[in-house]
């Protein structure tokens, strides 16, 4: 059997603002109406395979667990506690495996675009006997053209019965006229990042080449915790891993590597240029998204939020709007989009790492407005959701309820609070904050206080494991 192994997680910089630390990329619906994570798991439906394996942040663990709840589908979520590349989180899932029948471990990154399914399959099944004859094999893309932004991989001689080629050598990002000569002689594929290895020869391998890593993954694994579809580390031992990827670990090194061509027009969505590449255009080449009106405006990407976007006499640009950040770039810079990023985390502005509206497990909230000693925000708490119950020292909070009813504990005292009705909690009061409904619960929290930060919060019992 084959056990998909989604490696979910991500910095967030290539796609700002849209894509955040906090909410990158692969939690975005950026090609339709679901997400990149979900659309990865999707792809899967026509292979007989195990239910998924996610590895991702500790810090998205609830919105992957959401997203593949909206799917109906369950499955393992290995927590890491710091990232530290694509040869140990593979060593998490092999050892995770290994001793369950030693599955093929099919590797994947949540964030790809491959729009033709059926070639994809066809590809997998085409690798199933390489894979389990114990070659460690890797998926390259058939090159539609010279790009300067992928590694590439060049074959060597066919593998004789199958689709696959041994692998010649692994080549990093080359400079444009490299690449032009690597298309131009047809030995070579962009490196996907994607493979099909048994789980207990990849831990052979690891074991061979790098050790180390090996012995980490293996001692962060023995003091795990459990909660729910999560699984936790021992943080420690897995700090002490060292950070590589699969190329460099182990696939440069064994002599065991293939490659099996794959043309199924894939994109790895590395830039706004790259989803421009992808997505629906009208007649003068734009890809326009939410409120937007275009005059004399050509070969653009703009995505619009919650207000209108007018352009005029525009060529090759991206616009993206978002609730608290704007972006303009000219269509061939956005790979400097990374850039802008730095110099925000470098300056501790919070754009760089959250959205104005955040995402947690209970619901949302959007910071409508603050000031030196006010915070408004507008609370939306899903159905049979319930907070954790906290306690602030340094705030106070006025709880006006919209639509919806909720259900306070406000010190010894619990109540319903319905539509048009308010609430208070005075500083230092242990509260909590319940939908017992069966709509959301739309509320308007207004904070007063010395300090109004999110970590603020004195949690005493949590459904959610952060307490």
């Amino acid at each position: 059997m084959i056990t998909p192994v989604i490696m979910a997680g991500g910095s967030g910089s290539r796609l700002w603002p849209l894509s955040r630390a906090l909410y990158p990329k692969q939690f975005l619906a950026l090609t339709g109406q679901q997400t990149m994570l979900q659309t990865t798991v999707q792809r899967l439906s026509n292979l007989d395979v195990n239910a998924p394996l996610i590895i991702c942040n500790e810090e998205h663990r609830f919105i992957v667990a959401e997203q593949l709840r909206e799917l109906d589908i369950t499955g393992s979520i290995i927590l890491e506690p710091v990232g530290r590349n694509t040869a140990p989180a593979i060593a998490l899932a092999a050892e995770a495996t290994v001793n369950d029948n030693d599955p093929l471990l099919l590797v994947l990154s949540a964030d790809h675009v491959i729009q033709n399914t059926d070639a994809f399959t066809d590809a997998v099944k085409s690798a199933i006997s390489l894979a389990q004859s114990g070659k460690l094999v890797t998926f390259g893309i058939i090159p539609t053209q010279a790009h300067s932004g992928y590694g590439y991989i060049k074959r060597g001689n066919a593998v004789s019965g199958s689709s696959g080629y041994d692998v010649n050598a692994f080549v990093e990002k080359p400079d444009l006229n490299t690449a032009a000569t690597y298309v131009e002689s047809g030995e070579y594929y962009w490196n996907s990042g994607m493979f099909l290895i048994k789980a207990s020869r990849y831990l052979q391998e690891l074991q061979k080449y790098r050790p180390e890593i090996s012995q980490a993954c293996k001692k962060a694994l023995e003091h795990t915790t459990h909660d729910s579809d999560f699984v936790r580390l021992d943080a420690e031992a897995f700090a002490l891993c060292p950070d590589e990827s699969i190329d460099y670990a182990v696939m440069e090194n064994t002599k065991d590597s293939v490659v099996v061509p794959l043309d199924a027009d894939w994109n790895d969505i590395g830039a706004w240029s790259a989803l421009w590449d992808v997505s629906e255009k009208d007649k003068e080449g734009n890809a326009a998204f939410g409120d937007t009106l275009l005059q004399n405006t050509s070969n653009s990407y703009i995505h619009g939020g919650d207000r209108l976007i007018a352009t005029i006499g525009l060529d090759s640009v991206v616009i993206v709007d978002t609730k608290d950040a704007l972006l303009v770039a000219c269509k061939d810079k956005v790979q400097d989009v990374k850039k802008i990023v730095e110099k925000l985390k470098a300056e501790k502005r919070s754009e760089f790492k959250i959205h104005r509206e955040v995402y947690r497990p209970w619901g949302k909230y959007d910071a409508i407005d603050s000031g030196e000693r006010y915070q408004v925000k507008r609370i939306t708490v899903n159905p049979g959701e319930k907070l954790s119950i906290q306690m602030h020292h340094h705030r106070a909070e006025h709880w006006i309820v919209v639509s919806g009813t909720a259900k306070v504990t406000n010190g010894d005292k619990t109540f319903l609070v319905t539509e048009n009705e308010s609430t208070y909690i005075p500083i230092g009061v242990v509260h909590a904050l319940e939908n017992p409904g069966k709509v959301a619960l739309e509320m308007i929290e207004v904070q007063s206080g010395s300090y109004l930060g999110e970590d603020d919060i004195v949690r005493f019992a949590d459904r959610y494991g952060r307490a």
